[in-house]
């Protein structure tokens, strides 16, 4: 289904059709390995280099280059993936067989996204001051605001003391600090250093001639000396040591419980899609055993899921409980993931969760950002698997396979925001 086009050493290009949707997307990502001394500066590039550029000087500029291709949209921003850290950029248009006059609308987003990401606006030795001063108050203010909404906070905390002193323990957009001690200059210099020594990654979704645009890249691209680039490496490590147990509390009316789970199996193994209905029996859904017992059955819980972070092979809990059912909502939890372990799965939670799978796979063909990023993180693990042969493996998956998956798990961290007062 995906067809992928060499343009160098670092660039591939990506496409994937997509005919019946009526729109095409256009992304780029580059691949940096998540560490302490870079997160905050990368994290500011993306913000800054959709500022501006030589074909366009400022976000006027491109707001009018954009609605002059039909209202096509651009955005840009940072994702994590395991300890990959992901610089985006994504624009999407009217496919050009809808454009009224016959437009290379596909072309002209190409010209935008090479611009953006190669072509800054650069003013005395640095990036321009006045998207930098202005970036680094938006990014900051990103990473402040993570605070407010206690839910994702509780999760991400629980991650960040569970993969203390690794790479994962790092936030995506760094560090309030971090972007602090950034300048033009200091970032420009950064980013000259990056963007010619990391894997970049660009596809297409959508109805395209990607021979074409991806000549146009390569002559694009041709003046550009890159160094040789590979995707940053993640280390899948097991549980060690005594179970972590951190609280912090807050002025919050609702407790906040995420738990964190090593599931020791690489997204690469074939325990990997056991896992899959492991997790979505365990916490994935309206069909599960947290649902139907630690919410509805028991009421201990305003919400209770699981997810799976297969980039670093974690399963991580979320709940929303009352205070005072900290000790009950934890231990009917833990309760709930043995007894898959011992094989106590109903036919009816089993096919559920079979079935839910599958269904979240067969969404994927209609919404080209999803399929983009299914098919961004493949390339991270090594995978050449498209959508049907996802299915066909889920659709394999028997409660042995997810019994010996379950067993696997290990708890290692637990967190818990409680309220002030040591509610």
């Amino acid at each position: 289904m995906i067809n992928t086009i060499k343009i160098n050493s670092n660039i591939s290009l990506h496409y994937i059709p997509m005919q019946k949707l009526k729109t095409t997307s256009l992304g780029l990502y580059i691949h940096r390995d998540l560490t302490a001394e870079e997160a905050s500066k990368n994290g500011l590039i993306p913000y800054v280099l959709k500022r501006g550029c030589k074909l366009c000087k400022d976000s006027g500029e491109i707001a009018r280059y954009l609605e002059n291709l039909y209202g096509a949209s651009m955005d840009a921003g940072v994702l994590k993936k395991g300890e990959d850290q992901i610089l985006g950029f994504n624009f999407e248009s009217i496919s050009d067989k809808y454009a009224p006059q016959g437009e290379k609308l596909l072309y002209a987003l190409t010209d935008l996204l090479l611009s953006v990401v190669f072509e800054p606006i650069v003013e005395n030795g640095g990036f321009r001051a006045e998207f930098v001063e202005q970036e680094k108050r938006n990014v900051k203010d990103m990473i402040q605001s993570l605070v407010n909404d206690k839910r994702s906070y509780a999760s991400w905390r629980c991650v960040e003391e569970m993969c203390k002193g690794e790479p994962m323990g790092v936030y995506k957009m760094g560090t309030v600090d971090g972007v602090d001690a950034v300048d033009e200059k200091s970032l420009y210099e950064h980013y000259k250093r990056i963007i010619t020594s990391s894997v970049i990654d660009i596809f297409i979704c959508g109805d395209a001639d990607d021979a074409q645009i991806a000549e146009k890249i390569r002559s694009y691209t041709d003046k550009i000396q890159f160094s040789e680039a590979i995707y940053p490496k993640v280390d899948i490590r097991g549980q060690k040591g005594e179970i972590k147990r951190i609280r912090d509390e807050m002025d919050v009316t609702q407790g906040k419980l995420s738990i964190g789970f090593r599931t020791n199996i690489k997204a690469t193994e074939k325990e990997y899609w056991g896992l899959m209905v492991a997790n979505s029996i365990f916490g994935g859904g309206a069909h599960s055993k947290l649902f139907n017992n630690v919410r509805e059955k028991l009421s201990l819980a305003y919400y209770a899921s699981s997810q799976l972070e297969k980039f670093k092979g974690l399963m991580l809990v979320n709940s929303g409980i009352e205070f005072e059912n900290f000790e009950k909502a934890y231990d009917e939890t833990l309760l709930q993931l043995e007894s898959i372990k011992k094989g106590e799965i109903s036919e009816k939670e089993f096919q559920s969760s079979i079935s839910a799978i599958l269904n979240a796979l067969e969404s994927y063909y209609d919404n080209q950002r999803y399929m983009e990023d299914l098919y961004l993180g493949e390339n991270i693990l090594g995978n050449k698997y498209d959508i049907e042969y996802m299915k066909e493996q889920v659709k394999k998956v028997t409660v042995a396979d997810v019994v010996a998956a379950a067993n696997k798990i290990e708890l290692d961290t637990v967190y818990f925001l409680a309220g002030k007062g040591g509610k």
